[in-house]
């Protein structure tokens, strides 16, 4: 029982991971209906700007350790939400109306470019950070055995399960969630209403890269480091995954993609991981394949 709880806890860093890169995919997929792998990619370009300038700050600027990753947490929301910014602005919102394969085709171009500038960026290394924030918070104990999560585990579900809550609230009460509702549903009949669509994509793309790049600094900080082929591999992933849940719906979405977080560490722990991840991803086809055909059953 002790195994199965730890493996469980184990979980929740990647659960809450998983939800929150499904919930941000979801603000920008729910306006544009087209897959996207460029958002995966941003999740990596965040980490390894994160990841260089923490070396740059402690190398170079002989900062301490903790003003050398506040510098570079802040370096990469920064150059990160602007590229979301950016990108949303000046392909996004404007292929979004376009034929239905040009923003994918797009999307596939710019994983490409965001991946070979942050190993330019990087100069072909990979960077890594030393340990931190690992000590024990035990949960709960009998005797010998112990159920516990570390310090940095801690610190990525708190913030990432609060990152979700506060984005859902704000979808729920502000203008600009009703906004992306109306455009969500119907784009031309919110233009009638007054509504710019464009700005309205414009902007959930950039709320899209902001989760993006806080879940590439997280995950960069509790694993230590970032891969070159994270972008693609985390772009399909997430596309795949935010289906669980359904695409368009930030919340549900979310949430479906927290449970395949804890498949994925269940299956680590109980089953061969060599074959994790095949695992997973025929899962969530299959899934796919069964929610798309009830849904034309409809």
């Amino acid at each position: 029982m002790f195994y199965a709880l730890q493996q469980s806890m184990n979980g929740l860093p990647l659960a809450a991971l998983y939800a929150a890169l499904a919930f941000g995919y979801s603000l920008a997929f729910a306006i544009t209906k087209r897959a996207d792998v460029t958002y995966g990619a941003l999740f990596a370009f965040s980490g390894h700007v994160f990841l260089l300038l923490a070396h740059m700050g402690w190398n170079r600027l002989f900062l301490t350790f903790p003003a050398a990753l506040g510098l570079a947490a802040l370096g990469a929301i920064i150059v990160t939400t602007g590229c979301g910014a950016l990108i949303g602005r000046r392909i996004v919102a404007p292929l979004a109306t376009r034929t239905p394969n040009a923003l994918t085709v797009a999307s596939l171009g710019l994983a490409l470019v965001l991946m070979e500038a942050a190993r330019l960026l990087s100069g072909t290394r990979e960077l890594w950070l030393p340990p931190f924030l690992n000590e024990q918070i035990t949960l709960w104990q009998s005797g010998a055995q112990t159920v516990s999560l570390t310090e940095v585990q801690a610190l990525v579900v708190a913030v990432l399960l609060l990152l979700v809550g506060a984005g859902s609230v704000f979808l729920a009460i502000s203008r600009w969630g009703r906004q992306w509702r109306a455009v969500a549903q119907d784009p031309l009949a919110s233009e009638l209403c007054g509504i710019s669509a464009r700005a309205v994509a414009a902007s959930a793309y950039a709320g899209a890269a902001f989760v993006a790049c806080l879940c590439g600094i997280l995950a960069s900080a509790h694993y230590g480091t970032m891969d070159f082929g994270a972008g693609l591999v985390f772009g399909l992933k997430v596309v795949l995954i935010a289906a669980a849940g359904g695409h368009a719906y930030p919340a549900r979405a979310a949430l479906g993609a927290a449970l395949m977080g804890f498949a994925e560490t269940l299956w680590s722990g109980y089953g061969p991981v060599i074959w994790r991840d095949v695992a997973v991803f025929s899962g969530l086809v299959v899934l796919l394949i069964v929610t798309r055909r009830e849904q034309m059953l409809k």
